[in-house]
Formats: C-alpha cells, structure tokens, sequence
C-alpha cells in the first residue's frame, strides 16, 4: 500500500456536487417538469447534443435526451448500477406538500407514496416520485437546528 493511501485525511477533496446528468426520453417534458412545475430556471443549453441545463439557484442538472428514445431500456433499481433516485431539499412540511400536490397533476408522474416520515419519528419527511421518462425523484424536508 502507498503511503498516500495511509495517510489520514482530515478535509475532504470534493466541495459537493457540481451537477447531475440525467439521461431522459423527452427533453421538452423534463425541462418542463424542472422549470413549469418546480419553478427552475434554463441556465445553458446544447441544442445539438441534446442537452439543457437547468438550475433551482442551488444545485444544476443537465437533462440530455437519449440517441433512440423509442428504444430506451428504463432504470430497474433493483438490478442496475447507476443513479437510484435524485433527492431534492424543501424548505419544510408545506413545501413538501404544495410540490406532492403539484407534480402529482403531471402526466407521467407516478407517485411512489405520499409524504411521510423518513422513518417513525424522524422530523425529515419525504415523497418519491418518477418524473416523466421515469426517473426517481426524492423530495424531502431539511431540517434546521432551532435558533
């Protein structure tokens, strides 16, 4: 083993994520779900590529649309390496309930289950969704230590 390997790291090498890359079907009605519905804004796009970048202010994600949408295989969670699901941070138990009602009237969302604890007791609630083309989407409350 090299003595970088051993050496103890105090700080992490990494400040977050920069972005996401979804891989979707339909740009237009992911760009749509992100921007009509969550509220997000068209921060960049590549129209040759397919891609479109979009961004809540916080984080960004790049939806590029598949070569043959026609011939896409969906993401099985249980059998496939690569992107679970996207979990995204609301303010609290009223945002996460105004985003339920508001993607729950999409079409092509499926509704994993309604908001509920993360687990019992938890003050983190949480929803997950697939978004149109089938990604899942995790919504959950961010809870602030009181002031």
């Amino acid at each position: 083993m090299t003595e970088a390997r051993t050496e103890a790291r105090t700080e992490p090498l990494t400040l977050g994520v920069h972005h996401v890359g979804l891989a979707v079907p339909d740009l237009d009605a992911a760009q749509r779900f992100f921007c009509d519905v969550l509220g997000w804004r068209v921060v960049g796009e590549v129209p040759d590529y397919p891609a479109v970048f979009v961004g809540d202010g916080t984080t960004m994600l790049t939806l590029w649309r598949v070569a043959d949408p026609a011939g896409a295989v969906a993401f099985d969670r249980r059998r496939n390496v690569g992107l679970h699901h996207l979990a995204l941070a609301v303010a609290d138990a009223a945002a996460l309930a105004t985003v339920h009602a508001k993607v729950a009237l999409v079409p092509g969302v499926t509704i994993e289950f309604a908001p509920e604890p993360v687990r019992p007791g938890s003050p983190t609630h949480h929803f997950i969704c697939t978004m149109p083309g089938g990604v899942r989407i995790e919504f959950a409350t961010v809870n602030k230590a009181p002031a």
